[in-house]
């Protein structure tokens, strides 16, 4: 009898173990935190961050002394605006389902958005890592711009113009992309890491800028860059931050985080010697560091969209020939369309945001990443046609906008400086903070521009 028993004892643990299956099998499939992942995604944010910092180091040296202060304020400026902007309702416009156009208000001042994955973006980090990870986009687009006007504009214009134009283009651009219900998301198209919802954006938005405010009062003159140093950290910062912005856009630490990271490095390195190459032996200049590291950005912007969708050897030639399209756009910009673009955004950026996107239309590869699409090398005609009616959307909007935000603000506040602004420099009539290394005072206490800067060459390389 006592036998018996322990057989129906165990008998009946084992069918209440059963009973138990479905709750075990509901439980490893519902969203659960992934340390490493979540490891992974918090450097990768830190490092997408710091490439703000490093934007105003590469901006910061290669203006002129009288503007360094100015030109590193402006990039430093979009962290808090554009910020907190993310917080009351950047983040919950751009990413939740609303219309194909733009979002709701659900995430407003980002209520609901807490610690516990959300399926709809990652299932494995918290959902207030992936909103932090996007704010660090969404902060340093607006920051590429301000070199497309750099020696010319009024802060207090700046600050208006960044507010607004997150709102009206990124935000929107960003949903479009990414968004649930994105218009541009459900025709397919990829993006891996922001060719378009950064890049493009910025760069039509520049050359819109360039138009809408005019050339500097001595546009044409040689421009001496303030310090080289600046230009080489500020480029090694952002290649650095880059393995975060293209290899943490995989939200995993994985297999394609690796691909989007090594794609980074190579596609730099190939555009960095492409553009050299293309100043020693067809332009017929010398080598010079300050084209090498815009080729280097270019490169890095080009693959962007691309990175994790595309082979090693694909991401080299997107590298190169990206590089060698906007040195040659950099001197037509302003050789032959006599257009101020003082640090050649629109050639970096919009150039090189829209080559990549084209070329990942082109060369995507579902042996890199099975959830992207093959492109048009493997037959798919629809993705390659996607990409360029997306392209064209997001630079049209992105130049529309941004030229009519420009003369709302000029027509307000105000955005240009005046002539003799420009002329005493905006460091002294901005912000009464002014780099002393190459500036003197006469007797009568007049600020001076010392006649031998510590450099001599042109600020860009075109």
């Amino acid at each position: 009898m006592s036998h018996f028993s322990r057989q129906q004892k165990l008998r009946n643990l084992g069918l209440l173990g059963l009973g138990l299956l479905p709750s075990i099998s509901f439980a490893v499939d519902a969203p659960k935190l992934d340390s490493g992942d979540t490891a992974w995604m918090m450097v990768s944010t830190a490092l997408v961050f710091l490439m703000t910092p490093a934007l105003a180091f590469f901006y910061g040296g290669m203006v002129r002394t009288k503007n360094v202060t100015t030109t590193l304020f402006q990039s430093f400026s979009a962290v808090a605006v554009v910020g907190l902007i993310w917080v009351i309702a950047g983040y919950s416009l751009a990413f939740t389902e609303g219309s194909g156009f733009l979002g709701s208000l659900d995430f407003f001042m980002l209520n609901g958005v807490d610690q516990d994955p959300n399926p709809d973006f990652s299932a494995t980090i918290p959902h207030v890592l992936f909103m932090l990870y996007q704010c660090m986009f969404a902060v340093i687009t607006p920051a590429l711009f301000t070199g497309a006007f750099a020696e010319r504009t009024k802060f207090k214009g700046w600050i208006a113009l960044c507010a607004l134009w997150s709102l009206a283009v990124y935000v929107p651009v960003a949903h479009w992309v990414w968004g649930l219900g994105g218009w541009i998301r459900m025709k397919g198209a990829l993006d891996f890491a922001g060719g378009m919802v950064v890049h493009m954006t910025a760069g039509f938005s520049a050359l819109a800028l360039v138009i809408a405010l005019g050339k500097r009062k001595d546009f044409g003159t040689q421009n001496r860059p303030y310090d080289m140093g600046y230009i080489a950290l500020g480029t090694g910062l952002l290649y650095f931050g880059w393995f975060g912005f293209n290899g943490g856009s995989a939200l995993a630490s994985n297999g394609l985080a690796a691909q989007a990271f090594a794609n980074t490095f190579f596609s730099g390195a190939s555009a960095l010697a492409a553009w050299t190459l293309y100043d020693a032996f067809i332009k017929g200049g010398k080598p010079n560091l300050v084209g090498a590291c815009i080729g280097t950005v270019v490169g890095l912007v080009a693959v962007t969209p691309a990175a994790g969708y595309v082979t090693i050897p694909v991401a080299i030639l997107i590298g190169a020939v990206s590089s060698v399209a906007a040195n040659f756009t950099a001197t037509f910009i302003k050789e032959k369309l006599n257009l101020d673009d003082t640090l050649d955004v629109f050639a970096c950026h919009g150039v090189g945001g829209t080559l990549g996107t084209i070329f990942t239309g082109i060369f995507a590869n579902k042996a890199v990443n099975a959830a992207g699409a093959d492109g048009l090398l493997a037959g798919n005609t629809d993705l390659f046609v996607t990409h360029l009616i997306s392209a064209a959307a997001v630079a049209c909007f992105s130049f529309g906008v941004t030229f009519v935000l420009a003369k709302v603000v000029q027509a307000t506040l105000g955005l240009r400086a005046t002539p003799a602004e420009e002329q005493l420099g905006l460091d002294n009539t901005e912000h009464g903070e002014i780099v002393n290394s190459n500036f003197e005072n006469d007797s009568s206490g007049t600020i001076q521009i010392n006649p031998n800067p510590r450099y001599k060459g042109d600020v860009t390389a075109a």
